[in-house]
């Protein structure tokens, strides 16, 4: 068995048009997983989609939803289970999303989910209170439904990445004085991540290799958070 198989698993991945989801998303289909896009944007979604498909040659196919709308989300999972007949992992899910997946997965006898964290889940940020407050639920969100769920063969974990190169991040470093250097100097790999760094954990925890692994944060970040 190929412990690093995704092929005919399938996988919701929000926020997957772009940025970390996007990065993600690759490597899930390269592993074989058909996805289901998801993000508010129609246009990205489609060129995603476009991406993934041509060069990958596995089925993606996009929904625009806005997750902030638990019935979206419902309609979301619905929506993939009608269009792949299952349901095996949830990508950047919170808990509507999570709620959502959670009576396909159990019927599958078996399922991942993978939250986005950040490393703000770990440390303190003055100028982010109210993100890293968000990001620090996440964890403890993702640890709740991990050990509620792991009776049923259902492993959800997080992972937290740390400065990575994408059109958020780069606007920040057009507005804050200094970053792009406290970012090199801070991480002891001298880079700043880019979406494809987080698709190999990615594939892991969606993986049969990582089936005794849930309720862990794990952070993709160059070595950041191992500097205390």
């Amino acid at each position: 068995m190929n412990m690093f198989g995704l092929t005919g698993r399938v996988a919701i991945v929000t926020g997957g048009n772009g940025g970390i989801g996007l990065g993600m998303a690759r490597g899930l289909v390269g592993a074989g997983a058909g996805l289901m896009i998801v993000g508010r944007d129609q246009m990205k979604n489609a060129n995603a989609v476009k991406e993934l498909s041509s060069t990958l040659g596995v089925t993606s196919v996009s929904v625009a939803a806005d997750l902030a709308d638990e019935a979206a989300c419902r309609s979301v999972v619905e929506e993939t289970v009608a269009r792949f007949g299952r349901l095996d992992t949830n990508l950047s899910s919170a808990f509507w999303l999570s709620q959502a997946a959670y009576p396909e997965l159990k019927r599958a006898g078996r399922g991942k989910i993978i939250n986005i964290g950040s490393m703000m889940s770990i440390f303190g940020a003055s100028f982010a209170a109210a993100y890293a407050a968000s990001k620090g639920g996440l964890v403890q969100l993702t640890k709740a439904l991990a050990t509620a769920w792991a009776a049923e063969n259902i492993q959800v974990n997080a992972v937290l990445p740390g400065w990575i190169d994408t059109d958020l991040t780069r606007m920040a470093r057009d507005h804050v004085d200094g970053l792009n250097e406290q970012v090199l100097a801070r991480t002891p790999a001298g880079r700043w991540g880019v979406p494809e760094d987080l698709a190999g954990v990615a594939v892991f925890l969606a993986s049969p290799a990582s089936d005794f692994v849930t309720g862990a944060a794990v952070p993709v970040d160059g070595g950041f958070a191992a500097q205390g």
